[in-house]
């Protein structure tokens, strides 16, 4: 279904305008808690201006709440998205993280940095070597006030969001990533933070944005709440084309 898409999106943009455009490639990794289903209307709006999207969800979330365990951590994660980039054969991807999502493409980019064209960490948090999502949130003051609260068993149970939002593995939050490839420095990659009358959130300037500006990546801004695929798809899609195209 994809490969047809594409043909149809090259076929289209030959007829119109002489030449062909490759469509560009969308891969999104959902924050803690949330699934691919988060995506589906910035997928309906990327993919009607002849991108292609792929909106996978993570082992025990989501759709995939079945298959929820205690023995679930960021390796699993990671190998999720993985897998999708080798089965589908996907090359020259646009990587997007969300929030915990920052997590693991951090792992991912280590492990395939020759499959993508450029790294986004959309309101995310961005890893140093040896470090957990744990260790990240508690530099940032969320994991005291609205993660630690909530462990219940093996698991941290979401607070204050939807209902399709599920409990998630501690540990996916405990495990530590490595970083240590020196070729995912070559690949081009921004942080878009989400603002609030021009202001970002203190605690995710600790956990991202003032990470990314260490890094010296480009940081781009986005008026609104964390959840920009909830509250505004439509923006946030054209935030993203408007981004890749500023880096082109």
């Amino acid at each position: 279904m994809r490969i047809t898409l594409m043909a149809f999106a090259i076929t289209f943009s030959t007829i119109c305008f002489g030449q062909v455009h490759q469509p560009r490639i969308f891969l999104f990794v959902p924050g803690a808690f949330d699934g691919g289903w988060d995506y589906a209307k910035v997928d309906s709006v990327l993919s009607a201006k002849g991108d292609i999207v792929y909106r996978p969800t993570l082992t025990g979330l989501g759709e995939r709440a079945h298959l929820s365990n205690e023995n679930i951590n960021l390796s699993t994660y990671i190998a999720d998205i993985v897998n999708v980039i080798k089965f589908e054969n996907l090359q020259n991807i646009i990587l997007v993280g969300h929030s915990y999502g920052g997590m693991v493409i951090a792992g991912v980019a280590e492990q395939l940095p020759d499959r993508i064209r450029e790294i986004i960490y959309l309101d995310a948090m961005v890893p140093n070597d040896g470090e957990s999502a744990q260790t990240i949130a508690t530099v940032g003051g969320l994991w005291d006030i609205m993660m630690k609260p909530n462990i219940k068993g093996n698991f941290v149970i979401p607070a204050y969001l939807t209902q399709y939002d599920v409990p998630q593995s501690l540990k996916t939050f405990t495990e530590p990533l490595k970083i240590s490839n020196p070729l995912v420095k070559k690949i081009k990659t921004v942080f878009i933070a989400m603002t609030k009358d021009g202001v970002s959130s203190s605690m995710i300037d600790k956990m991202g944005t003032d990470r990314a500006k260490e890094r010296n990546w480009k940081i781009y801004t986005l008026e609104g709440g964390h959840y920009a695929m909830r509250e505004q798809p439509e923006n946030l899609a054209d935030k993203l084309r408007a981004v890749v195209d500023d880096n082109q």
